[in-house]
């Protein structure tokens, strides 16, 4: 079929018309046109194919060609359809070759355009529009023929009237399709569907799965919300749905809930309202002009109440307590009640929610919190404007918003209106500690003057305006104890020892012509003595206050010029630096701690060697008399000035009977050598010191360093003999010979500290020193009956090796105790520690009966003297002293009163007398036995110890002793674990046992150390994280925390330990993870806490974790975090130095700034290293 049909009759240019058959004419009948023109026609061809091309024969072929491609049959057009996707591809390819083609080719088809319409207008005869229509087409489609057969591009915008599909032949082939699996992505139709179904097919019996060939993105899975999300916080807050209605009552024989389900499948009922059964049975009952019925309504009151019962339950407890505030504002307990509660009600949704959606769009912010406590604290101040702990709580809570020169001006005027008020004044002065911006070591001590001085005015009655509160004498003893432990901390050893020096020279060595005058008084009658150049208290050749005023009076002292050894000064000055290759951070550390320990005492004038005050090299070892005077202060109490002594001797490192008060035990502490256990291969027989965690003067070292000195420097260790020689002949009787006690038990804890560093050289002079002192003690006629010298010195003979000598000495004293047997408590003692000592050294448990131990404890319940052990003991013996133990114990329960038993006296009889009992039980009997005993004395006592130390934390009397059931508890304990160490026996009762002491004595640090030593040895951890984190919550004190964290950081070595041996495969024994976050949360909670806030302890402990950890950066912004809440502890700085060695510059300069003691200067060191 020719391209245009209506030419089929048409004879070509130069021949005649053939002749078509009448079929064919038949055939295009469809296109006859009365009105078309054969001759226009071809003139029209002709002159087409003349502007085409000048060979007619190749206008001939091009004219035929696309003929066969387009108007072709069926089978031709899927040929087409395969050529026009390679059409396209190559079009895409030779369009980046032939941008300058393109745009020629363009500017002359649409030149050709032009000129053909030009000659169309002048050789075509006018006719109708038809025609022209017919024209144009003819015209644009003859141009695409010849373009395509040139192979020339055209655009398909230019060609206006397109009438058919315009195909091209692309013959270029493309070597991509041979290379991939498929076709280019972009040759393939796109196309999205939506959903997974088809219309049409019936869900339930037909399924259609579609090949996606999309790669579907990979969803990341939904993370399952943990409990302590605000999702889940929000849901455990809220009540549950019940499953069932209030009024149906449970069956005791059904085994489950029933639960209601709506039937579904119900058929539905048709009614005039409701012909087609569409409506729900409300909507029918509305139709009907109905209500709902009533268990339908009680529905739906019981789903309103589920969702705002605990915006109900809120709501009750706020207007609860605002009606108990209303009717009672002078009770200041229900609006700190009220205060805490706030936390309560954030934590829930919110009660006062207007909106249904208000409650998820309010956001439960901390500022929020803050500002309604505040409000409600102000509202309490209005109504009780002299309330101390109200203010406070409103300081506390202003901490979030104010700046720390508000908060002070704030601070100063609350102790203005409450000058007597000792415990306000403790807390101002932590306060002000506490505060890096503000803190400076001068301002501080001058506060601590300030205070101790108005305490003193309201103690005279000097001022009138406030009287004295009730503890005011024990609290201005505890403000000036806590002033001695902040200068020996921040490094100003020489003004904490002058301050306890002249304390101490003012209230026992004051000249009876001053004792009736007031404080301040006393104090100028005191300078001149200060000032004068004489030896003071625990120098040498002092004499005291009172005998000074009285030489004085009589004309001065007679000097008498002793010539002294002259080679004791600067022994160790030219070793400071024993190996200058080190780095120098590091011999910084050496020297400072050098001079630390030997540069305690402060620096007086030797006046023998024509000294005068200009000649100290550092002025900072002098102190004057400004220092000292506002914080003397006058205490009548014998007890209190007993304390004040034995603080001073323990704050000299000597082993005393007392602890520091509670208010400021966690200030003080900074020591590591809390967690040591001292001699635990003798559970029976260790000593120890109730004063560990705070370290003695003159012993300042870095964490990882430790204490490297035992003891003191020689000067030191004779200014501790000059203040035993001073003080001693002050006292008679139980008081001195409790102070000869304390200074052989120094001596013995030196030769402890020998053995545990195993230096021989060492041991063998102390243990010299140690026996040449308490043979002089024993040798003083008022001591040669004294049993607890007797006993301290056999336990020293027998530590340092001689037990065939320390027996004799038991022995000598057991002699000369006479026959009073069990009634006398030093006799009960002795024989207590010389069977402890002599079953410790029992290799087996097998003849325990016919042991001296046995012999010992039964010829205590004999009246008649004491016989030494002959070798073996009679049976009879053995049944009279069970029955003698048994009648005295229960005589001694029956006739002392429950309230005498926590008296010191009456404790210590009872505590010996239950020891005594118990070991020998043990012996004869087993530990079952012994056992028995424990727990039937610990449960007569609990009641009473649980009443009377209730709030022993918070108070701040005096606790020299520990009570009765602690002493009990730590025998029954000792017991334990030496017959688990001798034998086998199960963990569970000294665990049991354990935590139940603990329970009622959180602070013991002995029966912590003895707990976490027996649940290192346990596989699973649960049970003490378990009583940690109870014990924690139920006490303010910082003990458990710092041992619950010491019980995580074993673990965690023992876990190291096993994973680094070096044997081929490493296998983990204890499947422990995640120890390192768990000891970070516990650092962290304990940080937190009130007392733990301002423990240097903890900060050194979590300092030396992370940098253990390799976490420098980490470390560094915890060490100035540690400074915002610890500026004074200058052992902070120090463990700094130690860890950052390249700010040791800074580190100095901010030390230097706040005013800690700095003993050698970057200056000096330099000049050191120089020579």
């Amino acid at each position: 079929m020719a391209l245009f049909p209506a030419f089929a009759g048409a004879a070509e240019p130069g021949e005649t018309p053939a002749s078509g058959s009448e079929g064919s004419r038949r055939e295009l009948d469809w296109l006859s046109n009365p009105s078309f023109s054969t001759e226009d026609a071809l003139k029209l061809h002709q002159h087409t194919a003349k502007a085409s091309d000048p060979a007619p024969e190749r206008s001939q072929f091009i004219s035929r060609s696309p003929s066969r491609s387009e108007l072709s049959g069926g089978s031709d057009t899927n040929e087409d359809l395969k050529k026009s996707t390679k059409k396209r591809k190559g079009k895409k390819k030779k369009h980046h070759h032939h941008k300058k083609r393109k745009k020629k080719t363009r500017e002359e088809s649409s030149n050709s355009e032009s000129d053909l319409d030009s000659e169309c207008m002048r050789d075509k005869p006018r006719g109708s529009d038809t025609n022209r229509e017919r024209e144009a087409a003819t015209l644009n489609l003859e141009d695409v023929t010849s373009n395509v057969a040139t192979n020339r591009f055209v655009w398909l915008e230019d060609i206006q009237a397109l009438t058919a599909e315009t195909f091209r032949t692309d013959k270029k082939p493309d070597p991509a399709n041979w290379e991939y699996k498929s076709l280019y992505r972009g040759d393939i139709a796109r196309y999205k569907r939506k959903g997974d179904s088809c219309l049409g097919i019936d869900l339930k019996k037909q399924c259609i799965i579609w090949e996606s060939s999309m790669v579907e993105k990979k969803q990341s899975p939904k993370r399952p919300e943990r409990y302590f999300t605000k999702n889940s916080v929000k849901l455990l807050s809220t009540d549950g749905i019940p499953l069932y209605s209030k009024s149906q009552t449970s069956s005791g024989s059904s085994t489950f809930i029933p639960v209601s389900q709506l039937d579904s499948d119900a058929p539905t009922t048709t009614t005039c309202v409701n012909p087609l059964g569409i409506y729900d049975p409300l909507t029918t009952l509305w139709l009907q002009g109905k209500g709902p019925p009533e268990h339908e309504t009680l529905k739906q009151q019981a789903s309103q109440e589920t969702s705002g019962n605990v915006n109900s339950i809120l709501m009750a407890k706020v207007e609860e307590y605002n009606r108990m505030v209303r009717e009672n504002p002078r009770d200041v307990h229900t609006w700190m009640e009220f205060v805490s509660f706030q936390d309560e009600i954030m934590r829930g949704p919110s009660p006062y929610a207007i909106k249904e959606g208000e409650q998820e769009i309010r956001r439960k912010s901390f500022k929020l919190i803050l500002e309604k406590k505040l409000a409600i604290l102000e509202r309490a101040i209005e109504s009780n404007p002299n309330d101390v702990d109200l203010k406070l709580a409103k300081l506390k809570l202003c901490t979030e918003f104010w700046e720390p020169s508000t908060l002070i001006k704030e601070w100063q005027k609350l102790v203005f209106l409450h000058p007597n008020n000792p415990l306000l004044w403790q807390k101002y002065l932590l306060f002000c500690q506490s505060q890096f911006s503000t803190f400076s070591v001068s301002k501080v001590h001058s506060l601590y003057g300030k205070c101790l001085s108005t305490l003193a005015a309201v103690q005279d009655g000097s001022m009138v305006s406030h009287p004295i509160l009730p503890g005011t004498e024990e609290a201005m003893l505890a403000v000036f104890l806590q002033q001695c432990h902040f200068l020996r901390q921040a490094g100003h050893s020489e003004k904490a020892v002058s301050l306890l020096q002249a304390l101490v020279d003012f209230t026992f060595f004051k000249p009876d012509s001053v004792k009736d005058l007031p404080t301040r008084g006393q104090v100028e009658f005191f300078e001149p003595f200060w000032d004068s150049g004489e030896p003071r208290f625990g120098e040498k050749g002092a004499k005291g206050w009172k005998s000074w005023m009285h030489q004085q009076e009589k004309g001065g002292w007679i000097i008498i010029n002793k010539p002294d050894d002259e080679e004791e000064e600067d022994v160790d000055e030219d070793q400071e630096i024993k190996d200058k290759t080190l780095p120098k951070w590091q011999i910084w550390l050496d020297i400072e701690c050098s001079r630390e320990t030997r540069h305690w005492l402060p620096w007086r004038p030797d006046k023998t060697k024509k000294q005068a005050e200009e000649d100290c090299e550092d002025p900072e070892r002098q102190v004057l008399f400004d220092d000292l005077g506002p914080s003397l202060i006058r205490l009548s109490s014998p007890d209190l000035q007993f304390q004040l002594l034995y603080s001073f001797l323990q704050f000299l490192g000597v082993p005393c009977g007392c602890s520091l008060f509670p208010s400021n035990l966690h200030i003080a502490m900074d020591e590591n050598n809390i967690f040591d256990t001292g001699q635990s291969e003798r559970p029976l027989t260790s000593f120890d010191s109730l004063l560990s965690g705070v370290n003695s003067i003159g012993h300042m070292d870095t964490m990882t360093r430790g204490r490297q000195h035992i003891g003191h420097s020689k000067e030191g260790e004779e200014f501790i003999q000059n203040v035993f020689h001073l003080i001693l002949p002050l006292f008679s009787g139980k008081e001195k010979s409790n102070l000869s006690v304390c200074w052989l038990q120094y001596e013995i804890s030196k030769v402890g500290l020998c053995l545990q560093a195993k230096n021989k050289k060492k041991l063998k002079s102390q243990g010299k020193k140690s026996k040449k002192l308490a043979k002089n003690l024993l040798k003083a006629s008022e001591n040669r009956n004294n049993l607890s010298l007797w006993k301290l010195y056999a336990y020293l003979e027998w530590l340092l090796g001689n037990t065939e000598d320390a027996r004799k000495v038991f022995d000598t004293a057991l002699c000369l105790a006479g026959t009073e047997g069990m009634r006398n408590t030093q006799l009960c003692n002795l024989s207590l520690l010389y069977a402890s000592l002599e079953v410790e050294l029992l290799e087996s448990l097998e003849e325990t009966v016919m042991s001296r131990a046995v012999h010992i404890l039964t010829k205590l319940t004999e009246s008649g003297p004491y016989v030494p052990y002959p070798g073996q003991v009679l049976s009879v013996n053995i049944l009279k002293a069970r029955k003698a133990y048994e009648h005295a114990l229960q005589d001694y329960l029956n006739e002392s009163p429950i309230s005498n038993w926590d008296q010191v006296s009456s404790s210590n009889q009872l505590v010996n007398l239950v020891g005594c009992y118990a070991l020998f039980q043990y012996l004869t009997v087993g530990i079952d036995a012994a056992v028995l005993i424990c727990r039937h004395i610990s449960e007569k006592l609990k009641g009473s110890a649980s009443r009377k130390f209730e709030g022993i934390g918070e108070n701040l009397g005096i606790h020299n002793f520990p009570t009765a059931l602690e002493a009990v508890t730590l025998m029954h304990t000792n017991l334990l674990r030496y017959h688990m160490k001798v034998s086998i026996y199960p963990l569970n009762p000294l665990r049991e046992a354990l935590t139940e002491a603990l329970k009622l004595y959180p602070s013991n640090q002995s029966l912590w150390r003895s707990y976490i030593q027996i649940q290192s040895k346990s596989h699973n951890a649960s049970k003490a994280r378990r009583f940690f984190d109870s014990v924690t919550r139920s006490t303010k004190s910082l003990e458990p925390w710092l041992f619950a964290i010491q019980a995580e950081e074993m673990r965690k070595k023992l876990v190291e330990n096993v994973q680094r041996v070096d044997v081929g495969e490493i296998y983990s024994t204890i499947p422990e993870t995640g120890l390192t976050n768990r000891i970070k949360a516990l650092f962290e909670h304990a940080i937190q806490s009130e007392n733990g806030a301002h423990c240097p302890l903890l900060w050194r402990m979590y300092l030396n974790f992370l940098f253990s950890l390799g976490d420098k950066e980490r470390s560094k912004g915890l060490f100035y975090k540690a400074l915002q809440n610890c500026p004074w502890a200058k052992v902070l700085y120090m463990d700094a130095i130690e860890y950052f060695p390249d700010q040791l510059q800074e580190t100095l300069d901010l030390m230097t700034e706040k005013e800690l003691r700095v003993r050698v200067p970057i200056e000096e060191l330099e000049l050191l290293l120089e020579d």
